[in-house]
């Protein structure tokens, strides 16, 4: 039930890439619009005139201004509404909001987001959860998290051209073994990267995450037997770490965030895609299928069976997923409840839709609202750049420290 993993998906640009910089006066007319919607959804804060002349003051003092504890939570709340690309809305509401706007250091947003993975994760029933650090201002650029997830695993290339781990950070493990990473020894097809989080003074600084910080799934399958002898496993929170979520013209570009997984994320694009873990020819030889030809079908018979051994695997070790015929019905809920409420709800349907029997579900037979929406989670080029890249830095400054 978290938005899609950045980069994923092939899909329209988003019509804000050009997002707030530190140096930059925040948009007046984007904060009165969005205090005008948390007045009107909450009227209980009050008539929004005064706070909306408070605001312009801070304003014409800072050039930004300082949400209130019950405006940002809103806000995060919002903005996972308005994400066009996440299937799993319909519990925006429970969204967790950790308000820590004052740390700015890089060890202690490191050690915010283990924090975060712990009481996320919660014995396994997942709760959606964000983490909001501190702010762009005039005077000061805020925090970045350069990893696309808290937990991803390295990708090693090997002499024989190719990768032990995961392909897609193939050039992320390289630049970070460059830039002082250990990895642990033997090398292997799940080893978690370190948390690489930048500030203007200190610099990109890696952690490592500590071992209470991440919960793993091994897989087995609930009738093939030797599925589990293929060593595979799975992190159980998915954490969303690149994006940059902005409220009211407000900037927070580390402002980690979860929901829980749909099955599919992992079964058909993480384990089964070709440039990932490319695990459907080894599932279709093991099952002995016949890949002399694609009119066999072999493919979508040993992909719907890594999506049963994710899903069997996550439900017997009590950690919350769900299934991508489910997740699609409760999205059609979640547009009735928006249309009650007199909303319009924006929707990716390139997104949407699950990358394995499309058709089957709900979500597949109807159109979307394509218009984009504020609050919301954006993807910012650069910082897409560095979670697969591993650089360059956002700003100048010290050589960066493995710890």
């Amino acid at each position: 039930m978290v938005p899609a993993t950045p980069g994923l998906r092939v899909s329209t640009p988003d019509p804000e890439r050009s997002l707030p910089s530190a140096d930059i006066e925040v948009d007046r007319a984007a904060a009165a619009e969005f205090l005008e919607l948390f007045h009107a959804e909450n009227p209980e804060a009050g008539p929004v005139g005064p706070r909306i002349a408070a605001v312009m003051r801070e304003i014409d003092m800072t050039g930004t201004y300082w949400h209130t504890p019950e405006e940002l939570t809103f806000g995060a709340r919002v903005a996972w509404r308005n994400n066009a690309r996440c299937i799993g809305r319909l519990y925006w509401r429970s969204l967790q909001v950790r308000d820590l706007r004052t740390v700015s250091d890089a060890a202690g947003v490191a050690r915010h987001c283990f924090e975060h993975l712990r009481a996320a994760n919660n014995g396994g029933k997942i709760r959606p959860m964000i983490s909001v650090f501190a702010p762009e201002t005039p005077l000061r650029p805020a925090p970045r998290i350069w990893n696309e997830q808290l937990i991803r695993y390295a990708g090693y290339e090997q002499p024989n051209g190719r990768v032990l781990g995961d392909p897609r950070y193939r050039t992320f493990t390289s630049q970070l073994i460059q830039r002082g990473w250990r990895p642990p020894e033997p090398l292997g097809a799940f080893d978690v990267l370190p948390l690489v989080v930048e500030t203007v003074d200190e610099g990109p600084q890696m952690f490592q995450l500590p071992g209470q910080a991440v919960h793993e799934v091994p897989l087995e399958h609930p009738e093939l037997a030797w599925f589990a002898e293929l060593g595979m496993r799975w992190h159980a929170v998915p954490v969303i770490s690149n994006n940059r979520l902005v409220i009211g013209g407000v900037s927070y570009p580390a402002a980690p965030f979860n929901g829980w997984y749909m099955g599919t994320e992992i079964g058909a694009r993480n384990l089964g895609d070709s440039d990932r873990y490319d695990l459907v020819p080894t599932v279709a030889e093991r099952m002995g299928l016949d890949t002399s030809h694609e009119a066999t079908l072999w493919r979508d018979q040993a992909l719907v069976e890594i999506n049963r051994a994710v899903l069997h695997s996550f439900r017997a070790n009590g950690v919350t997923i769900s299934d991508h015929h489910t997740e699609s019905r409760r999205f059609l809920t979640h547009l009735e409840r928006e249309e009650r409420a007199g909303r319009r709800c924006p929707a990716d349907w390139s997104w949407i839709v699950p990358p394995m029997s499309g058709s089957q579900t709900p979500v597949f037979h109807r159109y979307y609202d394509a218009e984009h929406r504020v609050p919301n989670f954006f993807a910012d080029d650069e910082a897409a750049g560095r979670a697969l890249q591993g650089g360059p830095p956002a700003f100048r400054g010290p050589r960066v420290l493995a710890r």
